[in-house]
């Protein structure tokens, strides 16, 4: 059927309505992401080098191998004797022979980090755990050091950032020109066209990597992590295999940030005190942390790795090898082994092919978040920090640019008239706010303070407008 030129100018209006609705959306979504994601962004630059180049908990504090090492009992004493009053609570192998031994020890005033010699089991120093500039980056990345109200503000921010991907990437999918005009940027444009062409072009390369990250990084959000995707994706206990079970989750290991396997954190831990369990320490021998060292290489574990010390009568030794912690650049490797305290049996050894699928993307999602998986995830995600900067800084320079000269009013793309197919992006929103609550709440909160007050209060609408 012939296309008349009133039907051809109809479905160019709709199409201008849409785009002009889709550009609200995210000139709006955009308002509130870009302080965020400028700040989520730098710190977690810093977060990736610190990491890669110094280490997170002094596990990079160099000594001059010599010899066989002393037992780690007596390391462990000594880093006891350095904190008065203090519990011993865990302790880092060395990822290399050249490398310090690092043990935390709490005590009521904090938790202090003791790097031991492996060698002369002296101590080489000892600082508050958790004080270094990886930590401070850390807890500005996932808090704003503002405790929960922090964790919903970026909850928020990475939720609308969804919205801000969709709306962009409709914004800019390409319509005239082909691809070659959305993947490759206008060389011939100036001013504000320059940057549009940038601003589109970055975003639509580093689109599925964005989407990425933002899914990944809501697995550590109060709402969306904690309340939907983890609670049924989590471990269960009932594979534990009658073993008796704790009153307490994997996650009574975290103190601060995460540092155990995204799929046990709600899975309860398995109880000292019983029969249960396979043979693990030979019968008759002491159980110490000499033999539980000697335990986890028997079983595979090798180089850097953790071992968690039983608190209370029914607690248990735990072994980790997590690349969440850095432990390795590999996250199919994994491992979390449970130890009876007195009989020295394993009662539960849960690795990667364990987990559920969704735990399995976790893994190795939060591995790639991080960049843990070696210099090339580091420098890959550098370059993508690097990305989003520019996507920050570009789009405020087109709102300046595009701003009426001499004010400084938001001014908005204005909502058109008798928006068409406005179901479907009803059906659109209403799906993004079911997937991401926190993004429903506050687009719902948007459009209400569109109608209520932008629309009928002058002031506001002068402001905003």
């Amino acid at each position: 059927m012939r296309t008349t030129p009133n039907t051809a100018l109809d479905a160019a209006n709709k199409g201008a309505k849409l785009y002009r609705a889709a550009w609200r959306w995210h000139f709006y979504a955009g308002l509130f992401v870009v302080p965020f994601f400028l700040v989520l962004a730098v710190t977690g630059m810093m977060m990736l080098w610190i990491a890669h180049l110094d280490g997170r908990d002094g596990e990079r504090i160099p000594v001059t191998p010599q010899g066989q090492t002393t037992s780690l009992n007596l390391q462990a004493a000594v880093a006891i004797a350095a904190v008065p009053d203090g519990q011993p609570v865990q302790y880092v192998a060395p990822r290399s022979p050249d490398l310090a031994a690092i043990f935390r020890i709490d005590r009521s005033s904090g938790a202090q980090t003791v790097a031991v010699d492996p060698y002369t089991a002296q101590v080489v120093t000892r600082f508050p755990r958790r004080s270094g500039w990886y930590d401070m980056a850390d807890g500005i990345h996932s808090s704003l050091l503002l405790g929960v109200t922090g964790d919903r503000m970026l909850e928020i921010a990475a939720s609308l950032g969804i919205v801000l991907m969709a709306t962009g990437l409709y914004m800019w999918w390409p319509r005239q020109g082909g691809w070659a005009r959305a993947l490759i940027p206008n060389p011939m444009a100036r001013g504000r066209a320059l940057w549009r062409s940038l601003h589109g072009t970055v975003g639509i390369w580093i689109s599925v990597a964005m989407v990425f990250f933002l899914v990944s990084g809501l697995a550590w959000s109060g709402v969306w992590g904690e309340k939907l995707t983890q609670a049924w994706s989590t471990f269960p206990a009932a594979k534990w295999d009658a073993v008796p079970l704790s009153d307490v989750t994997h996650g009574s290991m975290n103190d601060g940030p995460k540092q155990v396997a995204w799929a046990l954190e709600q899975t309860p831990m398995p109880a000292s005190g019983s029969e249960a369990g396979v043979t693990g320490i030979p019968a008759g021998q002491p159980v110490t942390i000499d033999s539980i060292d000697a335990l986890a290489r028997s079983i595979g574990f090798q180089g850097r790795y953790q071992v968690m010390m039983p608190k209370g009568d029914t607690g248990v030794w735990t072994l980790a090898r997590d690349s969440m912690n850095t432990d390795s650049l590999n996250p199919t490797t994994d491992r979390t082994v449970h130890i009876d305290q007195y009989s020295g049996r394993i009662l539960a050894d849960v690795g990667f092919g364990d987990y559920s699928w969704a735990g399995k993307a976790m893994a190795v999602g939060i591995a790639l978040h991080m960049g843990t998986l070696g210099l090339w995830s580091v420098l890959a995600n550098t370059a993508f920090c690097l990305a989003v900067i520019f996507l920050c800084v570009s789009g405020v320079v087109l709102w300046w640019k595009r701003r009426p000269a001499g004010q400084m009013r938001l001014v908005p793309p204005p909502m058109p008239s008798d928006m068409p197919l406005w179901r479907g992006a009803v059906v659109l929103g209403c799906v993004i706010g079911v997937a991401f609550p926190m993004a429903g709440v506050t687009m719902a909160a948007a459009l209400l303070i569109d109608r209520l007050l932008l629309a009928r209060v002058p002031a506001f609408r002068r402001v905003f407008g």
